[in-house]
């Protein structure tokens, strides 16, 4: 029986998409980049590793319309033909050290209130194809008493949608394709969701102005974010073994921990990750006040710990070292690599986003690319600092898709991939 909505056309086309998936999926290489994803995350590395996500696929899909513009109907048919077609153009064009698994993930179906506090804000379009927008947010917080507006996170499993979901993604994929269910990775920022609630110029101006209102705000929502992490473990809805944390690959041997029970992941079996990206201009000790002393307590609860994101942490090393458990740091295009590679050594994962600008210049210049990453593999050979490469929010490539495989074909060279 076809799943309800979805027509034999959809079902056609999934199983010709799931079947190339899953003949790339049984390629040998795909086990040979855990492994090195494995060394990596040990801090043992057998070479820097590469990965790119959060691409323009707009812009992809305006000039691979074959392989990228979507062909069912039904909605649930086509978010798995749009990660089908996605991963597989990727695999084809510019795959960096991407691993493509035999198995389909169905996110297990569940309710959350969060914080119950909902945005209020003003976009600006620049390209109306693009889901990057400019936001302009309204401060809510303007009094003590809007404090009062934030709420315990509630979480209530769905398992019925969740078995209807299996069942469906089963009858698309039947005989080609695993389907398991999956868990998910909590999202535990403190800072990006005050940045939406305030808007980030009032947010700074309240770390000066009112520091006792906004260390109550940290307070409960880090509160919060603990209750939402346990009902979450209770309820067997956090992610078992992971592939990916914040854009990098997330095979290691340390994780599952000891007594690991794959109907109901733990905490401490994760990686989480953090980040305050507003707190880019803020000083160290005001970093330590208001973001770290409230995000370990949420890193303790986790086996290891992704740290940062466009925030420079070069000159913030010591801090971070604060946060429990910490495997990989981010070093934004705003860092000073030295100062960072020099404080990071071989304790942390290097973790390098190159500058995404480099794609979006009126001439694509790969030299200028191929200069930009031999100073990052440079600067932290010199250091001993284990190193990955992750390309990310690339927001435009200039309707060029050529720019971005030519990224990932000169990143693979300089890292010496074979």
């Amino acid at each position: 029986m076809f799943p309800v909505n979805a027509s034999s056309g959809d079902r056609s086309i999934l199983r010709e998409l799931g079947a190339a998936y899953a003949d790339v999926a049984a390629l040998p290489v795909q086990q040979e980049k855990i492994r090195l994803w494995r060394r990596l995350n040990g801090l043992d590395p057998v070479r820097p590793m590469v990965a790119i996500d959060q691409v323009c696929w707009h812009e992809m899909a305006a000039a691979y319309p074959d392989e990228l513009v979507l062909q069912c109907s039904d909605p649930e048919a086509r978010d798995y033909e749009r990660f089908l077609r996605r991963t597989l153009f990727q695999w084809r064009h510019f795959p960096a050290d991407l691993v493509v698994e035999p198995f389909l993930r169905v996110v297990k179906s569940f309710a959350n209130t969060g914080f119950g506090v909902r945005l209020q804000e003003q976009t600006a379009v620049t390209d109306p194809n693009n889901d990057v927008v400019g936001h302009r947010y309204q401060n809510q917080f303007s009094r003590d008493e809007d404090l009062d507006r934030i709420q315990t996170p509630r979480v209530r499993a769905d398992p019925e949608a969740t078995a209807r979901r299996l069942e469906r993604a089963r009858e698309f994929f039947d005989g080609i394709l695993e389907v398991r269910a999956v868990g998910v990775t909590p999202y535990l920022s403190l800072w990006d969701p005050i940045s939406m609630w305030m808007g980030v110029e009032e947010a700074l101006l309240a770390l000066v102005d009112r520091p006792a209102f906004v260390h109550e705000m940290l307070r409960r929502m880090t509160e919060g974010y603990l209750a939402l992490i346990a009902q979450l473990e209770a309820q067997g809805l956090l992610e078992g073994p992971q592939s990916w944390i914040h854009c990098t690959g997330a095979w290691c041997d340390e994780l599952p921990a000891a007594g690991y029970d794959p109907e109901r992941p733990r905490p401490r079996d994760m990686w989480m990750f953090g980040l305050a990206q507003m707190f880019s201009t803020v000083s160290p000790d005001t970093f330590r006040e208001f973001e770290i002393e409230y995000t370990r307590r949420l890193c303790e609860r986790f086996g290891l710990v992704y740290y940062g994101c466009c925030d420079p942490l070069d000159g913030k090393m010591k801090e971070v070292a604060l946060l429990p458990h910490v495997r990989k740091v981010s070093m934004s295009p705003w860092a000073q690599q030295e100062r960072g590679a020099e404080a990071i050594g071989r304790r942390y994962v290097f973790s390098r986003k190159p500058n995404p600008a480099l794609l979006a210049t009126d001439r694509f210049d790969g030299e200028a690319v191929r200069r930009d990453l031999r100073e990052t593999i440079r600067i932290c050979a010199r250091h001993g600092c284990p190193l990955e490469l992750i390309l990310k929010d690339i927001s435009t490539i200039r309707y060029e898709p050529q720019r971005l495989f030519e990224w990932s074909r000169i990143a693979l060279e300089e890292v010496g991939a074979g």
